[in-house]
């Protein structure tokens, strides 16, 4: 009795399973029809590519990528017969069958049960990719325009993430595409927009030599480690920011900043002169290197290098405006040690001296002021 409630409890899931893959079939046919049933197609993968039975076939995502591939290509027709189509639903459409096309090629690269591997979807499904991959790049903007920066974020995450999948790793994209940088500038932004740091410090590093938007993707890239609470990273990437972008100044100045706030102002004097040995005359590095003197009340060494600066910019108002206070500072330092008894003989010497400072600070102030 038992075996053959067995036997009939085995032919009804070999029935169901066949009922699946024969779904599978079905869902190809609709969408290949010369007036095609996407949403009826669609229903049946959908269904197929869950159920235990076919979920695993590379079959079955390849049917789901073609439904995709037929829906953009009917999509595409209307618009070039002028016929109502919808961009957003073609850009959806791309961005599945580059989802189920690369989930295909995983199953297909499978060995059966003799060790072998047969995967006779990769060269059509690649070319029908690569064809497609520049959208992209278009819906990530469109969606990244309209403020829909999750989105966004999957379109261009998807476009620099297929650079190393398996199956297009025949056209080298890694090194032959020139928009990698560019994408990952926009991937960058959109991650920013939604608060995903993670997803910044996986992007940010490849769009490092976009030659507009490198700066400010290695800005964002540390500014998600300080967030993340990683300052050995943070440190790192200020410092390569340092190297990478000279003229960028919020890699230096918070550099700086950070070394004076753990009180290690020597850490920061070291990284200033190794800076100045490369360029001397930066107004910058003067700059920092007299104001680190600042903080650490060697006046005289501050002025020496906040002259310099104003040497290297002679309209650099920050460095006018310290000289100037650290005159004032020079002075108070001075006042406070000197006598305040206007009887002493010492007393009128050094308010003379209290007056020089002064007079020393107000062209600099003046100056500011112009």
């Amino acid at each position: 009795m038992k075996r053959v409630l067995f036997s009939v409890v085995l032919l009804m899931a070999t029935g169901f399973a066949f009922a699946q893959v024969k779904s599978v079939k079905e869902a190809k046919r609709l969408a290949s029809d010369v007036k095609p049933d996407f949403s009826k197609a669609e229903q049946l993968i959908n269904a197929a590519t869950k159920d235990s039975e076919t979920k695993d076939l590379a079959d079955t995502w390849d049917v789901a990528g073609f439904i995709q591939k037929r829906f953009n290509e009917e999509q595409m027709k209307n618009a070039f017969l002028k016929k109502p189509y919808d961009t957003l639903k073609v850009y959806n459409s791309i961005l599945k069958m580059y989802e189920y096309y690369n989930k295909c090629d995983e199953l297909a690269e499978v060995p059966n049960e003799k060790g072998k591997i047969k995967n006779k979807y990769r060269k059509v499904n690649a070319s029908s990719m690569l064809a497609e991959r520049p959208n992209l790049i278009n819906g990530g903007i469109q969606f990244f325009n309209m403020n829909k920066n999750k989105e966004a974020l999957s379109f261009f995450a998807t476009y620099l993430e297929s650079a190393s999948y398996p199956m297009l790793a025949e056209s080298n994209l890694a090194k032959s595409d020139t928009l990698m940088a560019q994408v990952a500038y926009y991937a960058t932004l959109a991650a920013d927009r939604v608060g995903d740091k993670d997803a910044i410090i996986k992007f940010a590093p490849f769009a490092l030599t976009d030659p507009d938007g490198g700066k400010f993707a290695m800005q964002l890239m540390a500014d998600a480690y300080k967030a993340k609470g990683d300052t050995a990273q943070w440190v790192k990437s200020l410092e390569e920011g340092i190297v990478k972008f000279p003229t960028n100044d919020y890699f230096f100045a918070n550099l700086v900043d950070y070394y004076n706030s753990i009180e290690q102002p020597s850490k920061a004097m070291a990284f200033a002169d190794n800076m100045l040995k490369s360029d001397p005359n930066n107004k910058l590095y003067l700059y920092v290197k007299a104001y680190l003197y600042h903080n650490m009340k060697e006046y005289d060494n501050a002025i020496v290098y906040y002259k310099k600066a104003i040497e290297a910019d002679s309209q650099y108002a920050e460095a006018y405006s310290n000289v100037g206070l650290v005159y004032l500072m020079k002075a108070q330092e001075f006042a406070d040690k000197a006598t305040t008894d206007i009887n002493d003989p010492k007393y009128a010497v050094a308010q003379a001296t209290v007056k020089k400072f002064y007079e020393e600070a107000k062209p600099y102030y003046e100056k500011v002021r112009a």
